[in-house]
C-alpha cells in the first residue's frame, strides 16, 4: 500500500511541527474503512465478559413445568402410592376466648409440605436453578381443613408456594382461626383451657392422601418462641396426635394439635377477689350490731346496695357461660342470699317489737281512761256490761257501793294488765332469743362460706401455679 504524502501548508507553526500533522492525518485517512472490524471485535470482547441473564432460564424453567401440567390430578406416577402431607403448626397468639359462644380465636402459623412428582427438574440444565415460586392455583393442593374451623378472619392471602429441584412444594400461611372449643370457666380466673385442632382430607382417604409431622412431637409441644406473652394468656404445651379416622366413607388419616393455655389471673385478683373478700368482711361485721338495732337494717342496706353495684361491675369481666358458672358467682350469690336473709330478719324482728309496744300502749290507755256517757256522768263498768242505767235517786243512795265495786274492777284490770304485760314480755323473750339464735347460725354459717372461698381460691390458684 503505498501512502502519499501531500505538502502542507500551515502559517505560524514550526517545521517539526508541521511536518508531524501532516503525517498523522495521512494514517487516519488511511485507516478509515478498518474501523467497522475494530467495532465488531470490540463489541464480542464485552459480549464474552458480561454474564448471561438468569431471568430467561428462570422463565423457561416455569413455562416448561406448567405447559402440560393438569392440577386436577394427584401428582404421582403410580396412582397407588399415597401422596403424604407434612404439617407443622406455630401458635402465635391467642387474640379472643369467648366463653359464651364457646369459641377461640387465636393466631396460627400454619405449613404444609408435599412431593410433586410432576413439577421436578435438573437444576444443571437451567443455570443451577434450584428453587422457584409458582402460584398456588396453578398446581394441586391436598384439601387440608380443620374440623373445628368456624371463621377466618383478616388472614393475609399468600397465592405462592415454593418449589425445588427435587419436587418438593412448601406452603406457608398466616391464619386467624376462629375455631369451635369447650371452654371451662369453673375456676376463673385461675382457669386453663384445652382447645384442639384437627387436620384432615375432605375427599381423600389415607390410600390417596396421608399425614405425618413436618417437625418431631417433642419439638412442636415445648416450642414457644413464636408466642406472644405479652396477652392475658399464656401457652403451656401443644401436644399432638395422630390417628386414623375410620367412616363409612372410608378411612382418612387425622393429625390432632391441643393447644393448652391458661390465664395470667393477677389483674381479676386485684380487681374482684380482693374487694369480693372485703364486702364479705363487712358484711360479717353488721352481725356484732344488736339485732334489736335499727341502725342494723340501714347498714345492711347499704352493704346490699354495694354488692348490687359490685355484681353489675363484675358482670363485665367475668365470662359468660352456658355451661358452666365460674365459682367466683357462686360464692357471691350465696353471700348475697344470706344477707338478704339477715336483712329479712332483722325487718321482721323490728315489725314484731314494733307491734307489741303498740298494742301494749292500746291496752294500758284502755285500762286507765274513765267511761263516761255522753251527759259526763260516769257509768258502772257492771252496767256497760249489762246494758243497763240506774236512776239519779238510785245513784245517790248508793254511791258509796258503786265506788268500791268500781275500784275492784280497776284493780282487776291492772292485775290482768300486768299478768298480760308479763306473758307478752316472755313471749317477746322467747321470740328475741329464737332470731339470736337464728342470727348466730347465719353469722356461723357466713364463716364457714367465707372460710370454704378462701381455701377453695387459695386452693385453685396452687393447681394453677403447679401447670
Amino acid at each position: 500500500m503505498e501512502v502519499s504524502m501531500k505538502p502542507c501548508k500551515f502559517k505560524g507553526v514550526g517545521p517539526g511541527v508541521l511536518v508531524g500533522v501532516c503525517a498523522w492525518g495521512t494514517l487516519a485517512s488511511s485507516m478509515a474503512p478498518l474501523w467497522p472490524l475494530v467495532l465488531v471485535a470490540a463489541s464480542g470482547i464485552l459480549a464474552i465478559d458480561t454474564p448471561h441473564p438468569r431471568s430467561s432460564a428462570l422463565h423457561h424453567l416455569t413455562k416448561q413445568l406448567l405447559q402440560k401440567y393438569r392440577k386436577e390430578v394427584r401428582p404421582v406416577h403410580n396412582w397407588t402410592q399415597a401422596t403424604t402431607v407434612y404439617l407443622d403448626v406455630f401458635v402465635r397468639a391467642v387474640l379472643d376466648v369467648d366463653a359464651q359462644n364457646q369459641k377461640l380465636k387465636t393466631s396460627v402459623w400454619y405449613r404444609e409440605v408435599w412431593d410433586d412428582e410432576f413439577l421436578s427438574w435438573n437444576s444443571s440444565m437451567f443455570d443451577e436453578i434450584r428453587e422457584i415460586s409458582l402460584p398456588l392455583s396453578a398446581i394441586w393442593a391436598p384439601d387440608i381443613t380443620i374440623n373445628e374451623f368456624v371463621d377466618i378472619e383478616r388472614s393475609p392471602d399468600l397465592p405462592y408456594v415454593y418449589v425445588n429441584s427435587s419436587g418438593t412444594i412448601k406452603h406457608s400461611k398466616s391464619i386467624q382461626l376462629v375455631s369451635a372449643c369447650s371452654l371451662e370457666t369453673y375456676a376463673f380466673p385461675f382457669d386453663s383451657q384445652n382447645c384442639s385442632l384437627t387436620f384432615n382430607s375432605i375427599l381423600h382417604t389415607v390410600e390417596d392422601v396421608d399425614l405425618a409431622f413436618l417437625r418431631s412431637r417433642e419439638d412442636i409441644t415445648h416450642d414457644q418462641k413464636e408466642f406472644l406473652n405479652d396477652g392475658e394468656w399464656e401457652l403451656l404445651s401443644v401436644s399432638s396426635t395422630y390417628n386414623i379416622l375410620q367412616s363409612s366413607a372410608g378411612d382418612f388419616a387425622q393429625i390432632q394439635f391441643n393447644v393448652v393455655i391458661r390465664r395470667h389471673p393477677l389483674v381479676y385478683v386485684v380487681s374482684l377477689l380482693i374487694p369480693s373478700i372485703f364486702l364479705m368482711l363487712v358484711d360479717l361485721g353488721s352481725f356484732f350490731l344488736p339485732p334489736t338495732c335499727h341502725a342494723r337494717i340501714v347498714f345492711k342496706s347499704s352493704v346490699l346496695v354495694g354488692y348490687t353495684v359490685f355484681r353489675l361491675n363484675m358482670s363485665d369481666e367475668v365470662p359468660k357461660s352456658a355451661v358452666t358458672t365460674p365459682l367466683i358467682g357462686v360464692f357471691f350469690t350465696v353471700c348475697m342470699v344470706f344477707l338478704v336473709l339477715s336483712l329479712c330478719k332483722s325487718i321482721l324482728l323490728v315489725k314484731f317489737l314494733h307491734d307489741e309496744q303498740c298494742s301494749q300502749q292500746e291496752w294500758t290507755f284502755l285500762c286507765f281512761r274513765g267511761d263516761t256517757d255522753a251527759e259526763g256522768s260516769r257509768m258502772d263498768p257492771w252496767a256497760q256490761l249489762t246494758g243497763l242505767t240506774e236512776s239519779p235517786t238510785c245513784q245517790e243512795h248508793q254511791a258509796q257501793p258503786w265506788t268500791l265495786r268500781e275500784v275492784w274492777s280497776q284493780l282487776q284490770r291492772i292485775s290482768s294488765y300486768f299478768q298480760t304485760q308479763d306473758q307478752a314480755d316472755r313471749q317477746e323473750a322467747g321470740w328475741l332469743a329464737l332470731l339470736e339464735r337464728f342470727d348466730r347460725l347465719l353469722f356461723q354459717s357466713y364463716l364457714v362460706v367465707l372460710g370454704f372461698y378462701t381455701i377453695t381460691l387459695c386452693s385453685l390458684w396452687v393447681l394453677w401455679s403447679g401447670l
